[in-house]
């Protein structure tokens, strides 16, 4: 019996057997908004009110870019900014599922997706030492100029229409899968963990295998269970979680199938 390999026969994709994990961050991996959070740092606590009344529904980033530049302008530093953001509390549970996660690795890959940005992102990473546990972080690139100040851009120009100008999750979701697709990496699911109304347009991408994990009481889960009286958008299945705790259970159960 002939060894030779036939060219004909696709060889077998490594890594199949992986499950996606997509997280947001705000409110999901954290249980506060870093974005609103960060205002403690102005004086008195808050922005002035024609700041604050500055903002326009879809240009999200660009208002932060306003409030970082006035910030910098009263002069909040880079370290108070960092101190500010690494002592937002975790959402519950979630620290435990991460470690859940780094414990069976090899079955997961996790990628965050979110409106934040990537200053705040890695210093709460960084803080907790849980930036290895993440393939990749999508969000809006940040940095602090020569002044001192922090600038954030858009992630990405986008032609979605349900979406925020700088950033569509499903896009980012959808060109991620795609891109390991090509470096044979095949997902056997996708788990969609977040809160938020930016969070339904992703979802809309994940088939009737995949999950989404909406956080009780949030935004997405409300938007989800006004979505399934009508028709339903919506192939994947739903799972409702509070805690991180019971996105472990649930990831236990899927693993020992």
């Amino acid at each position: 019996m002939s060894h030779h390999n036939d060219a004909g026969q696709p060889k077998p994709i490594s890594g199949t057997m992986k499950i996606l994990l997509v997280f947001d961050f705000d409110s999901t991996i954290i249980n506060d908004n870093s974005d609103t959070w960060i205002v403690q740092c102005a004086p008195e606590k808050r922005l002035p009110i024609e700041l604050r009344d500055s903002y326009q529904k879809g240009f999200w980033t660009e208002f932060m870019g306003r409030v970082f530049k006035y910030l910098g302008e009263e002069g909040v530093r880079e370290d108070e900014m960092k101190r500010a953001v690494v002592s937002m509390p975790f959402t519950p549970g979630m620290l435990e599922l991460l470690n859940f996660i780094r414990k069976d690795k090899d079955k997961f890959d996790c990628i965050i997706i979110s409106d934040s940005n990537s200053v705040f992102i890695d210093w709460v990473l960084q803080a907790a030492n849980i930036h290895d546990l993440f393939e990749k972080v999508f969000t809006n690139p940040a940095s602090f100029n020569n002044n001192g100040h922090l600038t954030v851009e858009n992630y990405h120009a986008h032609s979605c229409t349900r979406c925020p100008k700088n950033l569509c999750k499903k896009a980012v979701l959808v060109d991620f899968v795609d891109k390991q697709l090509q470096q044979g990496v095949n997902y056997t699911q996708i788990i969609y963990i977040g809160d938020g109304g930016n969070d339904f347009c992703p979802v809309t991408f994940l088939k009737s295998n995949d999950v989404v994990m909406p956080r009780k009481g949030y935004t997405l889960q409300k938007t989800l269970s006004r979505m399934s009286q009508n028709l339903d958008p919506v192939k994947s299945s739903i799972v409702v979680w509070a805690s991180g705790i019971e996105i472990i259970s649930y990831l236990q159960f899927l693993i020992k199938k």
